[in-house]
């Protein structure tokens, strides 16, 4: 029983965490605009995230534009959707083995295959904590870094999205169900 209800509390945690790096994979929220200096009170808002573009105008109206090239994204962009994507697959098939190699479904019969299928789909869960962790984590370095840099003009400083702490949250959250479920 006690096993029983560790293989569920990690798939739980796991699965919040997917469900969340689908929400920061989503979201166009990764860098937004920093309001500094002269810049405090503005009429729009800018968002980037990995997908798009979003402009949000003061008066709520909110337009969004996909980017239109591949070849056009900086190095950074094109290999944090490499990695967040890659996550989302991970996650899902860890899911799966989870959920067939659990002590709660009768998939399978033999505990000591349910056992090594849920190390393998905790080292999964694993794996995607740390793909999302990467392109989250290198974004909001690149961010700071050009935010105290005074090279970069005022207007195009950006802050710290949304979509990162989400990111960041998910990340921690597949970790510690992944390590629950080895």
């Amino acid at each position: 029983l006690a096993m029983m209800s560790m293989q569920m509390g990690g798939l739980v945690m796991s699965l919040v965490g997917w469900v969340g790096s689908i929400l920061a994979c989503s979201l166009p929220m990764w860098k937004v605009t920093a309001f500094i200096g002269s810049n405090i009170v503005v009429a729009q808002v800018f968002w980037e995230g990995l997908w798009m573009n979003c402009v949000v105008q003061s008066t709520g109206q909110m337009q969004c534009k996909a980017y239109d090239s591949l070849l056009e994204l900086t190095s950074d962009l094109q290999s944090s959707r490499i990695m967040v994507v890659t996550s989302l697959f991970v996650a899902f098939f860890a899911f799966l083995i989870c959920l067939s190699s659990a002590d709660f479904t009768r998939f399978m019969d033999d505990s000591s295959t349910k056992n090594r299928f849920s190390m393998v789909s905790g080292a999964l869960f694993i794996v995607a904590g740390i793909l999302i962790l990467i392109p989250v984590s290198w974004t909001a370095n690149n961010i700071i870094n050009s935010f105290y840099n005074p090279m970069v003009p005022e207007a195009l400083k950006r802050e710290l999205g949304a979509a990162l702490y989400i990111g960041w949250v998910s990340s921690f959250l597949q970790l510690f169900g992944g390590i629950i479920l080895c």
